[in-house]
């Protein structure tokens, strides 16, 4: 399993984790994702390591951006 963290800004709330959460759980393989509001930090944990236009276009669409990558 690979795992890997990312920084999203723009995130105030629970329900902007779970936007994050919904986008990047529907990249293929992904198996889970845990995101921490308060630093934006989001960490994935994939089959294998995923694309990182994959994750940005993901946060994208959910309404965030992805930074720092």
């Amino acid at each position: 399993m690979s795992e890997a963290a990312y920084t999203v800004t723009g995130m105030t709330c629970g329900h902007c984790a779970d936007s994050v959460t919904e986008e990047i759980t529907a990249i293929a393989g992904v198996q889970k994702v845990d995101v921490d509001v308060d630093s934006g930090r989001v960490t994935v944990f994939s089959d294998s390591p995923l694309e990182i236009a994959d994750v940005r276009s993901a946060v994208t669409e959910a309404g965030y951006e992805l930074v720092g990558a």
